[in-house]
């Protein structure tokens, strides 16, 4: 069974700037491009994270976006201690807005709890996508 992964993307103020800040951390793996990320804990249901699940991560207040886990990599520091790199796909996949707390580290998230990806989402008469702006302030006006 797949498990995702929710982190909070601490200081950064839109999914477009993490797009940036993850252009920085790319890396070619076995000739594929992956983003670095890293968390002082390996997740314990690393099987189930590496068999499909994404990071969701939560910018300003609400999940917004989210990233396929390609794996999950243990290292160790110039110290000696012991850490988890991560290895995301680089492609940040829009989803459906929701509000959520803050919170350190990250937790574990469901399927069924998962936001859905915004192509499933309401849109415009003429067939365009809502911006992610106006679909997350219609939501917290609870019009949809």
């Amino acid at each position: 069974m797949t498990v995702h992964l929710l982190k909070m993307a601490v200081g950064v103020s839109d999914v477009d700037h993490l797009r940036r800040l993850q252009k920085g951390r790319r890396h070619e793996i076995g000739g594929r491009t992956v983003v670095y990320g890293y968390t002082r804990r390996k997740p314990r249901r690393a099987v189930e994270v590496c068999a499909g699940g994404s990071i969701y991560w939560i910018v300003k207040g609400f999940i917004q976006v989210r990233q396929r886990i390609l794996d999950l990599v243990d290292e160790v520091d110039e110290e000696g201690r012991a850490f988890c790199r991560l290895h995301y796909d680089p492609l940040l996949v829009l989803t459906e807005s929701r509000p959520h707390r803050p919170m350190q580290g990250w937790r574990y998230l469901a399927p069924s709890d998962a936001p859905a990806d915004l192509e499933t989402t309401v849109e415009a008469g003429d067939g365009d996508r809502l911006p992610p702006e106006m679909l997350r302030e219609l939501k917290t006006l609870g019009v949809i």
